[in-house]
This record gives C-alpha cells, structure tokens and sequence, in this order.
C-alpha cells in the first residue's frame, strides 16, 4: 500500500518519503521530498509506474509550482523515465550527472526541436563529475559524488539541515525491511547480491564511504529498500567499506564464448 513518511521536521523544513507505489510486475522504488518553506525539490521522482500516485501524494504536500528541482542520481528508467510530464506540469530545473544530461532528449522526444528543444536544454543542469552546491531557498543542497556505484556517472544528494544523504542504489535492498532498519545483520541479505552484482569495485565503495564518513549522516535513505539511523549507518558504511563486488569478482569464467545447442547435437 502507497504509504508517505516523514522522516524529518523542523519548523519550515520537511523532508519525505514515499513508497510502495509501484502497482505490478515494477521494482519497488523510494521517492524523496525536500520541503523548505513553500519550496521543494523531488529526488529520484520514478518513471510513468510512479508518475501519478506520486503526483497525487505530493499535491497533498507541497504546491507544484513550488518544485525548483527534480534531482537525478542516475539515468535509470526507475529514476526519470517520468522526465516528460514533470517538464510538462511543473517549472522545476532537472539535475543530473553531465555525462546523461544530452541522453535525457531521449525520454522526451516531443520537446528535442525548435523552441521545444531549447527549453528541454535550459531546463536540465549537467553536473560536472566533482559534484555541486545547489542554491535551495535559503539553505542548499549538496550533490555529491558517487560514481560507478554503479552508474558511471552517478550522485548522491545531502540536505544540510536534515543531515539526511539520499543514496540512490548504495544501500538499496529487495526483500528486506521497508522501513527503518533495525537489525543490519538481519537485513544484509537483502542487500549483498545487488551489491555485488551492481557496484563496480571495492576502490570505488571505499572512497564513496571515505567521503560520506566526513559528513557524518544522521540517516542514509537508498531509493529501494530500507533505510539506515543512527548507529546502522556505521553497521553499513562498514560493510560497504569491506565488500568486494563488481570487477573484484571477475576472471576468465566471466568471459566465456557461448556454447550453442547445435554444436552440441553435432559433437554427439
């Protein structure tokens, strides 16, 4: 069941989560709301699965044309494939590594020509590979790197004021716990083979946690899956740390030319 939590509030600044919107077959996927004020921005926003229920429980939230930015982790259809109806129904600038900002036209053909095309490019914001601080109402948003984990060109988002790092798929999980994590023991094993399967390296966790150990978070929030508080962000950043995963794991059985059936039947 659709369900929205808030996982932060002080006076003017509201951060939101929502999940279990996802009907069918789909992969379930968080979506994330920063309210300052009567501005917000969307992490993460979904594609045409989540576009409506999303729309529906955010209009009960926040005023839409009060939505500066749509931010993008990565390029994943489960991230923006609702790029199109977002450019149509709101004002709000799309943020996203630079390296998939020219791949975005893609998603939206109807605006790629004419004046079209001019307004779909002032709208979208590539970030250069080192990440940005993000202008947001009076306080700011920090993207930050997160590169081959496991997009090449790949973000996370930080709210100062919350102390919140939205992690996109580091930390995603399917089959574990939903909601906060209690247990990380518990819940490792609805994370490893993702994590395996989808992070590049073991170098490349290392250094994403060597900087996320700086900000010290209250709370990392992945877009599938459970979340992590308090002392579950140390259990995680701790396993993450140490996994190997990606290209630690390949060798020459990795690459291996097919087998066809009809060779087979002739080696009979």
């Amino acid at each position: 069941m659709a369900q929205t939590d808030t996982l932060y509030l002080d006076n003017n600044h509201e951060v939101l989560r929502f999940s279990d919107l996802v009907v069918g077959e789909g992969v379930q996927a968080n979506q994330f709301c920063i309210r300052h004020g009567d501005r917000a921005a969307l992490i993460d926003p979904g594609g045409d699965l989540t576009y409506t229920p999303l729309t529906i429980a955010l209009s009960r939230r926040i005023s839409l044309d009060g939505l500066d930015y749509i931010l993008a982790s990565h390029q994943d259809p489960d991230i923006i494939a609702s790029l199109p109806r977002w450019l149509m129904h709101t004002r709000s600038q799309v943020v996203v590594s630079r390296l998939w900002s020219r791949f975005l036209p893609h998603l939206a053909s109807s605006y790629v020509t004419g004046k079209m095309g001019e307004q779909l490019q002032s709208r979208i914001q590539g970030v250069a590979d080192e990440g940005k601080v993000l202008p947001f109402a009076d306080t700011e948003i920090w993207v930050l790197p997160a590169h081959f984990l496991h997009s090449v060109g790949n973000f996370s988002f930080y709210d100062p004021l919350s102390g919140i790092l939205f992690s996109g798929d580091i930390g995603a999980s399917l089959g574990g716990e939903e909601g906060q994590v209690e247990n990380f023991a518990d819940h490792l094993h609805s994370m490893t083979g993702f994590h395996r399967r989808y992070m590049a390296s073991n170098r490349a966790c290392r250094l994403w946690v060597a900087m996320v150990r700086k900000l010290a978070p209250r709370m990392i929030v992945p877009q599938h899956g459970g979340y992590f508080v308090g002392e579950q962000v140390g259990h995680f950043l701790d396993w993450l740390a140490a996994l190997e995963c990606g290209v630690d794991l390949l060798d020459s059985q990795s690459y291996r030319l097919p087998v066809s059936e009809q060779s087979l039947t002739f080696n009979k």
